[in-house]
C-alpha cells in the first residue's frame, strides 16, 4: 500500500493543479476588485467566501485522487440517478430567482445542482460509450440519446437553464463524434437535422422565457435598446475596451465599482479583468487557459483505458465550451446565457464542481500507469 501511495505521488499532476489555482487566485483578486465600494465603506465578503470555496475545493480534490477513477465507471449510474433527483428537487424544494428555480437550499447552504449534474452526465455518458465496440450504430445512438441526454435536457429546459441545457447536448455531440458513428448514421443524422431544424428552432423559440429572448435579440443587435436589453453588452465591451493595452491597473477599474457592469463579479468577470490588465494581461489569461486545455487533452491521449479517455475528453470539451462562450458573451460574440468563467467567476457551487472535474482529470493522469 505504502509502494502505491508513493508512485501515485510520483506521478501526481502538479502542472494542471497550479495553472487551476494561479487561475482561481486570479478570480478572487478581480471579484475582490469587482465588488469593492466606489467609495469609503465596508467591503462586501463575496471573495473570503470564494477563498474558502477554494479551500474546501483543493481538499475534495485530493480525495478524488486518492481513489482509482474506475469506481466512477462502476457507480456511473447511481451517480447518473443521483443528479437526476437533485434536479427533479429543484421544482419541488427549489428557491426561485429572476425568473428561474435552479438552487436547492440546506439551512445558510445553498447551491446549484444542475452545476453537480454536469459531471454526474459526463461520467454516465463516457461510461456507456466505453462500452462500445466499434463505431455507433442507429440503435445505439438513439439509446444513448434516450437514456441520457433527454429527459436531463426537458429538466433543465423547465427550470429554464438554457446554458447548462445546451451545454450538455454540446458534450453528447462531441463526444459521440469522437467515439465514431457508422456513416449510415450520419446520413440520416444529417437528413433528419435539415428537415427538421426549422421546426425546432421555432419551438425552442416559443418556449423562452421574455429575458431569453431579449438576450437573443441583444445579441443580434445590441444597440436596439442599448439601455435595455442592450445593456449588459454594450457596458461589457466598454468595459472591456477601456482597458486599452496595458489596462487602467489593479483596483483602479471604474466599471464594476461604480455599478455600470452588471453581475460583475460572476458571468462578467472577465470585462472587469481586462479593463484593469488590458490586452496584455487578457493574452497572459487567456494562455492559461489554452495550456490547461491542452494539458487535460493530453490527458485523454495517455489514459490507460476507453473509459478514462472518453471521461477526461468530456470534462475538457466542458471547460472549453464554458470558457469559450462565457469570454465571447463578453465580448459580444455570444449571445448572453449565463455561463461562468471557469475557476475565475464568483460562485462555490460552480468552483467546488469544476476542482472534482479537474480532481477526475488529475486521478486519470496519476494512474496512466496501472499501479499495483
Amino acid at each position: 500500500m505504502l509502494r502505491v501511495d508513493r508512485r501515485i505521488t510520483k506521478n501526481f499532476d502538479w502542472i494542471t493543479l497550479s495553472i487551476v489555482i494561479v487561475i482561481a487566485l486570479i478570480g478572487i483578486m478581480t471579484i475582490y476588485s469587482a465588488t469593492r465600494p466606489p467609495i469609503e465603506g465596508e467591503h462586501s465578503r463575496f471573495y473570503l467566501r470564494q477563498t474558502l470555496w477554494l479551500i474546501i475545493g483543493i481538499i475534495a480534490l485530493f480525495l478524488i485522487v486518492s481513489f482509482d477513477y474506475v469506481w466512477l465507471s462502476r457507480f456511473s449510474l447511481y451517480i447518473y440517478i443521483f443528479g437526476i433527483i437533485l434536479l427533479i428537487a429543484v421544482f419541488f424544494l427549489g428557491k426561485a430567482g429572476m425568473g428561474a428555480k435552479r438552487w436547492l437550499s440546506f439551512g445558510p447552504l445553498s447551491f446549484q445542482p444542475s452545476e453537480f449534474f454536469k459531471l454526474a452526465y459526463i461520467i454516465m455518458l463516457a461510461q456507456q460509450l466505453s462500452i462500445i465496440n466499434g463505431t455507433i450504430t442507429t440503435i445505439s445512438l438513439l439509446r444513448l440519446f434516450l437514456l441520457t441526454v433527454l429527459f436531463p435536457f426537458a429538466l433543465l429546459i423547465k427550470e429554464p437553464d438554457l446554458g447548462t441545457s445546451l451545454i450538455i447536448l454540446a458534450i453528447f455531440v462531441s463526444l459521440i463524434l469522437v467515439k465514431g458513428l457508422h456513416k449510415k448514421v450520419v446520413t440520416l443524422l444529417v437528413i433528419i437535422s435539415l428537415v427538421s431544424l426549422p421546426f425546432i428552432g421555432t419551438i425552442l423559440w416559443e418556449g423562452l422565457k421574455d429575458y431569453q429572448k431579449s438576450r437573443l435579440v441583444a445579441f443580434i443587435e445590441p444597440q436596439i435598446d442599448p439601455t435595455g436589453i442592450g445593456y449588459h453588452i454594450t457596458q461589457s465591451k466598454i468595459t472591456v475596451g477601456s482597458g486599452k493595452f496595458i489596462g487602467k491597473g489593479y483596483l483602479k477599474g471604474t466599471q464594476g465599482p461604480f455599478r455600470f457592469l452588471p453581475e460583475k463579479h460572476t458571468d462578467f468577470i472577465f470585462a472587469v479583468f481586462a479593463e484593469e490588465w488590458g490586452f496584455i494581461g487578457s493574452i497572459i489569461l487567456l494562455l492559461l487557459y489554452l495550456f490547461l486545455i491542452l494539458r487535460a487533452l493530453d490527458t485523454a491521449r495517455k489514459a490507460k483505458d476507453e473509459f478514462g479517455r472518453l471521461l477526461a475528453l468530456g470534462i475538457t470539451f466542458m471547460f472549453s465550451i464554458y470558457f469559450f462562450v462565457n469570454v465571447g458573451m463578453t465580448l459580444g460574440i455570444m449571445p448572453v446565457v449565463g455561463i461562468p468563467l471557469p475557476f475565475m467567476s464568483y460562485g462555490g457551487t460552480a468552483l467546488l464542481s469544476n476542482l472534482f472535474a479537474i480532481g477526475i482529470l488529475i486521478n486519470i493522469r496519476t494512474r496512466r500507469f496501472y499501479l499495483f
